[in-house]
């Protein structure tokens, strides 16, 4: 039977089962790029229907089976570098274990709004990380950081600044903090986030390039 479609939506169509079943053992995973593929559709499968972690909160089960997803895709990345041009970019938000975002997400309709594209902007070369939260059509939320690339894998950062902003006005808010975190994997389209507090994030690559 001939099959259409790119491989990565073909193994996605696969049961979990199966998709488990063709990776190695943990013990052979690094640099054995042959099974990333595998790896990468389990998580994005996992993950699909998780509203971006929101679900995951009250199913400890599928957390075990995500967090264990990550942890694959992190033994394929040990020993690469994901601090360089690659980590430059609009990354939008697929799922996370981080309370507050994930707060403001399930809150933002008690505020007469709805959360849109969760985002991380960051840019290598001029050391500025954003954190930014949208509300469409005009509302947004941004934490300005300095960033910093201190190891192959990790990044420092320190916040500078937040501003709340709607259509015709805008709030300054104190920046409140510091922190660090390491990409563990990498890619072309998605990106494998842990932080200081031990949270979790998963991220593509967005379509277009935020701007405040």
């Amino acid at each position: 039977m001939a099959c259409s479609g790119s491989p990565l939506l073909l193994l996605l169509q696969l049961p979990r089962s199966s998709r488990s079943a063709l990776l190695p053992p943990r013990s052979s995973r690094t640099g054995n790029a042959a099974s990333v593929p595998l790896a990468k559709a389990d998580l994005l499968h996992l993950i699909s229907d998780q509203e971006r972690g929101v679900r995951t909160e009250t199913l400890p089960t599928k957390r075990k089976e995500i967090i264990e997803s990550i942890d694959a895709l992190e033994d394929y990345g040990k020993g690469s570098v994901t601090t360089g041009a690659e980590l430059s970019g609009t990354w939008r938000m697929l799922w996370t274990t981080e309370k507050e975002q994930l707060f403001i997400i399930k809150k933002a309709a008690l505020f007469g709004t709805e959360t849109g594209d969760v985002l991380q902007v960051i840019d290598v070369e001029r050391g500025i990380l954003n954190n930014v939260i949208t509300f469409p059509p005009d509302g947004v939320f941004f934490v300005r950081s300095t960033a910093e690339a201190v190891s192959s894998q990790r990044v420092d950062f320190r916040f500078t600044s937040a501003v709340l902003r709607g259509r015709n006005w805008q709030v300054p808010l104190p920046p409140f903090g510091q922190g660090w975190f390491e990409s563990v994997y990498i890619d072309d389209d998605i990106r494998v986030a842990k932080d200081i507090r031990g949270d979790y994030l998963v991220v593509d690559r967005a379509p277009y390039a935020w701007k405040e």
